[in-house]
């Protein structure tokens, strides 16, 4: 069949009665639209004119086109403006804003790198575990891991001077002593109290001043004295489950030593695949004034001495 003329298309459909106008569901519709049997019924059942519907010249309306247009779009939620969502403020702590100053010094002030290495822990753990009791017995504190690395770090640093050294203008200062950090974490942020002359403590003595810092930090008791100075710090995120980090310089000093957890891994051993407690363990440098090398001898030199420790250091 000819196509109907354009006259034809624009000439009005005959006048019928038609039902009052419900809500307009869509507008507009043309003659050339074709309504299955079951759309118009739909279309009926609702009161909704076949005006009403819209669609494509010459396309053939369904049952599911009718549901569509029948449905009210669902209003999705608006989201809440940026700046109407709830937040809660509060001003840092003097302890806070001085830990974040220093972190900045460090980052801004130095040339920090990080070398790491794994720590085989068996003789430590083995150390700790046989001689626990007499170890209490003799010297009252309670044998842990800090005063082991620690000592070993004075050895260390003994052999290695420059990672206890620092830098003042264009000059490098030697500590010929070691004031040992060790980080605390309190319920207010991080403190560092400082065992001085570290090296000339052994292991016993070690431990009690590590206890005794420890118990005044978190009780909120330190003095400033006992937190100043210092020539290398030690960390343990261990004790929170780090299995590894590069720890951030206690500036002005250029080193820091990261413990980590203990973990069973497999490693080779004279050609045979064993399980042992492993850690590593992370050294972070300022690279002004200390080598790739030297880094590198102090935290193995660190390793060999912990892993042949003997019950002579705990002087039972």
């Amino acid at each position: 069949a000819a196509p109907p003329r354009a006259a034809d298309a624009a000439s009005p459909a005959p006048a019928t009665a038609a039902p009052p106008a419900p809500p307009a569901v869509a507008v507009g519709e043309s003659s050339r639209t074709r309504f299955t049997p079951v759309a118009r019924k739909l279309l009926a059942d609702a009161g909704v004119s076949a005006d009403r519907i819209t669609a494509v010249p010459g396309a053939r309306v369904t049952k599911r086109d009718v549901l569509e247009a029948l449905t009210p779009a669902r209003q999705q939620p608006a989201a809440p403006a940026a700046d109407q969502r709830p937040v809660r403020r509060e001003r840092m702590t003097t302890l806070r804003g001085t830990i974040a100053r220093r972190l900045v010094a460090a980052k801004n002030e130095t040339a920090m790198l990080t070398t790491i290495n794994e720590l085989d822990m068996s003789a430590v753990m083995d150390l700790r575990a046989r001689h626990q009791e007499a170890f209490t017995a003799k010297h009252g504190v309670k044998l842990g891991f800090m005063s082991l690395f620690t000592w070993a770090v004075c050895r260390a640093l003994a052999e290695m001077p420059v990672i206890n050294a620092q830098v003042s203008g264009a000059d490098i200062v030697y500590p010929e002593y070691c004031d040992i950090g060790i980080s605390v974490s309190t319920p207010k942020g991080l403190v560092v109290p400082v065992i001085r002359d570290a090296h000339l403590l052994d292991v016993p003595r070690l431990e009690a001043a590590i206890q005794a810092l420890a118990e005044r930090a978190r009780a909120g008791k330190l003095s400033v004295d006992e937190m100043s100075g210092g020539t290398f710090t030690i960390t343990n995120g261990g004790v929170f489950g780090s299995l590894i980090s590069t720890p951030i310089i206690n500036y002005p000093q250029s080193a820091i030593l990261g413990m980590h957890t203990i973990k069973d891994r497999p490693v080779a051993v004279d050609g045979q695949v064993v399980i042992r407690p492993m850690m590593y363990v992370s050294l972070s440098y300022d690279h002004r004034i200390i080598d790739g090398r030297e880094s590198v001898t102090f935290v193995i030199r660190v390793k060999e001495l912990l892993e042949n420790s003997t019950v002579e250091w705990l002087h039972l």
